[in-house]
């Protein structure tokens, strides 16, 4: 009686090991559900972004506001008849600022 119960036994585990260390066992399976929703996300990233980048350059063939806001912040250029005003910090701002303080600002 006992050599059945320790080869039913035997078997019994020898059955289990593909489902829970086998190629498609539950330990694979979970580790392959994690890449997906790793992966999944990543790419709903790069579809904002593709999105992003399909409508500057929509702008940029149809419209001509992108490239005067191109031409404006990477290159200093304005438009006939726009006067351009920098504002310097007083030594006051200057030295919040060199302490990581913003100035706020307020309207009166």
């Amino acid at each position: 009686m006992r050599l059945v119960i320790y080869s039913m036994l035997l078997l019994l585990i020898a059955i289990q090991y593909p489902l829970w260390l086998g190629k498609g066992g539950w330990f694979k399976v979970y580790e392959m559900e994690r890449q997906l929703e790793l992966q999944q996300a990543k790419n709903s990233l790069l579809s904002l972004r593709n999105a992003k980048l399909t409508g500057d350059v929509k702008d940029l063939k149809d419209g001509t506001r992108a490239i005067e806001e191109r031409a404006r912040v990477e290159h200093g250029m304005i438009k006939e008849g726009e006067f351009f005003v920098q504002i310097l910090p007083t030594e006051k701002s200057a030295a919040n600022a060199a302490d990581g303080v913003k100035p706020v600002i307020t309207k009166q």
